[in-house]
């Protein structure tokens, strides 16, 4: 009989963001596919999780962890799949190994909990019944007005964005889609979380005031209106 391959989700920040299912399924699974084991010892120790932790990210092939993966849920061995933080495949490689126990007829699992796109939007104060997800957006200003355009459908639009470009990205919103409100989310469920409310200029001009920027953003859009 094969085994199953458990999708969980983990904490974005708060450490206590982690359910009572998630805990048993990572004590109880043969072992865990982790995007950075180091990171994710932090969370194990708390609580007190020993099983296995096996490295699974973009930084190098994981064509041969993927079929070991496979012979193993064959064999009726579960694995658990988790990335540094939240949701597992969400502009995440993790898809990768969903995709092959699907083309296998293999079970897969998900053990939902915390997703960083979804505390966001709950607590934004958009409109929260049609949004569109962009993951990253590129780097360059050109592509970032473009895939800006193509996303505004009539819905939120949200995407997460790094402290070092979030400046860059908030004028190519103004450029791209004028003076639309926006919000900004920052250190999700942490000590410093904030959220920054308002037209795109007005939070721009915010955060520039800042000494520094840090932390992890999500950045919503208001569809046009």
């Amino acid at each position: 009989m094969s085994g199953t391959l458990y999708v969980v989700a983990t904490p974005i920040g708060n450490m206590e963001d982690i359910t009572f299912r998630a805990v048993q399924v990572l004590k109880n699974v043969d072992y865990v596919l982790a995007e950075s084991p180091h990171h994710s010892k932090r969370l194990f120790e708390k609580y007190s999780i020993h099983t296995k932790l096996v490295k699974y990210n973009d930084d190098y092939d994981v064509k041969d962890v993927i079929e070991k993966a496979l012979t193993d849920i064959k064999s009726g061995m579960s694995i658990a799949l988790i990335t540094d933080a939240g949701t597992p495949t969400i502009s995440d490689p993790g898809y990768r190994i969903v995709r092959a126990c699907r083309e296998n007829g293999l079970s897969v699992v998900p053990i939902p909990g915390a997703s960083a796109v979804i505390a966001a939007l709950s607590a934004s104060g958009l409109p929260t019944d049609k949004f569109i997800f962009l993951g990253f957006l590129p780097k360059g200003p050109n592509k970032k007005r473009k895939i800006l355009k193509e996303a505004d459908i009539g819905c939120t639009i949200v995407f997460y964005e790094s402290p070092n470009r979030v400046l860059k990205t908030l004028e190519a919103i103004k450029d791209a889609l004028g003076e639309r409100n926006v919000v900004v989310a920052r250190e999700l469920t942490k000590i410093h979380e904030e959220f920054l409310f308002g037209r795109v200029s007005d939070v721009l001009n915010k955060l520039s005031s800042y000494p520094s920027i840090k932390g992890e953003f999500v950045v919503l859009v208001e569809k046009d209106v």
